[in-house]
This record gives C-alpha cells, sequence and structure tokens, in this order.
C-alpha cells in the first residue's frame, strides 16, 4: 500500500513534487506488465528527465524510484530476474583461466584500457566484478564508464567509474559546497566504484599504473559521451580491508573517512563499514567550476 505526502521529496539529485509522483503512480498502474526499466524510461519521458545530449536518464530514475517505493509513495513491479540474476550471470560467461603474471610492471606490452562497448564485454565486466571484487556485481549509478584492464597475455582485471557520491562531509568541506553548489557542481566528480586485479596476476605497481592510465581515459570518454568535463575523481577504501596503497603511489589525496552510513540512510540508522576517502584532481582549478556549475 503506497502513502501520500504534500511536501516534495528530493531523491537522485531532482525534486519530485507530489503533482510528480501522482504522475510516475498513473504510469504504473497503466502499464501493469512493464518491466521496472520500461517504467523507468516512462517516466523520463513523461517528466522530461534526461541529461545535455538530451538522452533518457534512465539508470537515474530507477534509483529515485526504487526510492520512492522503499519509502511506500509508488508501488513498482516484483524485479523480473529476482535474487539470481548475478548467479546466471556469472555461470553463463567463460571467466579466464588462472595464468599467474609477475613481470615488472614496464614488461607488460600493450597494456591498455579496453572501454566495453559491447554486450559481450557488458557481461564478462559484471561476471569478473561479482566472481572476484569482495563487493560482487551491482549496476554501477548514474552517469558511467566501465573498462578491462588488458596486455598482450590476455586479461589482468577491470576498472568501472559511476555517478559521485551524493553527499559526504569531508570532500564537501574541502570544496567550499554549500547544498546548492554542492547540487550543480556533483555532475563534474565521478567515483571509480569498482577496481579489480585479478588474484594471480602479482606485477608490483600495476594497479597504480592502472590509475594514472585510468584518469587521463575516463576524463576524455566521460566528455565524449556526456558533454560534460569531469575535473575531480573520488574513491572509498574500505578502512578494515585495505590501506589505499595504490592510491596513494598515484598521488591520489586522502581527505578522512565517511560516518558509517549508507548513502541513502535518511535516518541515520544504517550502519556499514567505515571507508578512507580519496580524491584525485583533474585541473588545477577544480574549485572553480565545482563551485559554480559552469
Amino acid at each position: 500500500m503506497t502513502v501520500t505526502s504534500d511536501k516534495p521529496i528530493k531523491v537522485s539529485g531532482r525534486v519530485f513534487t507530489s503533482e510528480q509522483v501522482e504522475i510516475i503512480r498513473r504510469i504504473i498502474n497503466a502499464s501493469p506488465d512493464a518491466s521496472r526499466s520500461e517504467i523507468a524510461r516512462q517516466v523520463c519521458r513523461g517528466l522530461d528527465w534526461r541529461d545535455t545530449q538530451n538522452n533518457l536518464k534512465a539508470m537515474s530514475c530507477r534509483v529515485a524510484l526504487l526510492r520512492l517505493h522503499r519509502e511506500n509513495l509508488i508501488e513498482l513491479p516484483s524485479p523480473r530476474n529476482g535474487n539470481g540474476n548475478t548467479q546466471k550471470l556469472v555461470h553463463s560467461i567463460v571467466l579466464p583461466a588462472a595464468v599467474p603474471v609477475t613481470c615488472p610492471v614496464n614488461e607488460l606490452e600493450g597494456l591498455c584500457l579496453q572501454r566495453v562497448d559491447s554486450k559481450a564485454d557488458s557481461a564478462l565486466w559484471n561476471a569478473l566484478i561479482d566472481q572476484y571484487h569482495y563487493l560482487g556485481y551491482r549496476a554501477l549509478p548514474g552517469a558511467q564508464l566501465r573498462y578491462l584492464i588488458q596486455w598482450n597475455g590476455g586479461l589482468l582485471g577491470a576498472i568501472g567509474w559511476g555517478a559521485a557520491a551524493w553527499k559526504v562531509a569531508a570532500r564537501d568541506e574541502w570544496i567550499g559546497w554549500n547544498a546548492r553548489t554542492r547540487e550543480t557542481g556533483l555532475k563534474r566528480i565521478i567515483n571509480n566504484a569498482r577496481f579489480l586485479i585479478l588474484p594471480w596476476i602479482q606485477c608490483r605497481n600495476l594497479a597504480s599504473k592502472v590509475l594514472s592510465m585510468s584518469e587521463r581515459r575516463v576524463a576524455q570518454d566521460f566528455e565524449a559521451r556526456y558533454a560534460i568535463k569531469p575535473v575531480l575523481l573520488e574513491t572509498f577504501v574500505e578502512k578494515a580491508r585495505f590501506r589505499g596503497t595504490c592510491y596513494r603511489a598515484a598521488n591520489w589525496q586522502h581527505l578522512g573517512q565517511t560516518k558509517g552510513r549508507g548513502k541513502c540512510d535518511r535516518y541515520h540508522q544504517a550502519a556499514v563499514p567505515i571507508k578512507d576517502l580519496y580524491v584525485r584532481p583533474l585541473t588545477r582549478d577544480f574549485r572553480q567550476p565545482l563551485n559554480t556549475g559552469s
């Protein structure tokens, strides 16, 4: 059962009025057989929710719809794939053989980042993350870019970039943000959401090398795809598991720690692991566009 609210609610950087929530309910009720993905696309069209290149912001919309669903403001249909989606994903993909690589990083001929553009590469990236990354596979939020880490001898790992965290005290204070400037500038920050070097790859300094390569590549690809020039990279490293050595070696700056609450924790009750926050400016004057939105 859904509840009603006369107050606007803000999710995924967008304010939804009571009238817009009612429009969403009508779209859901008018399409009883539609998947959540199709509903998100219909909502984007109905609310004219698009990015700077006039593409539907379907991924951001899906996140927002899920939040509204959890707040009992709308009622989404059940997920089509259920909880077994990632298991099907793993079993349907042939993963690379565990062939150890131990040479120095400068001997990895043809080291490169292969952008994930095809369905086959996307399925492989997802399966690698689900099988070998401690967080497992989950669709990255918002604007995103994914890469397979390759060399002439085969596959070395995977790295993925997604939307920045909505609110982080240490980062926001360091930038000099208030609520208004954060909302306009957040689109220029990209989050390194996943980073995987396959467990049988033991090449010293490979991770920091890949980070250095990736920051140059992702800035160019992000601007080309989304018509937005990023000026800052961020990442969160779980303190109890990792020391952030590769980020420090790649000249990322440690800003502080999270407070142990999830990004969607409106009531400050969801305990999650404490994480170290690292950032990497891409331009010298990065604060200017972050504070003006220009």
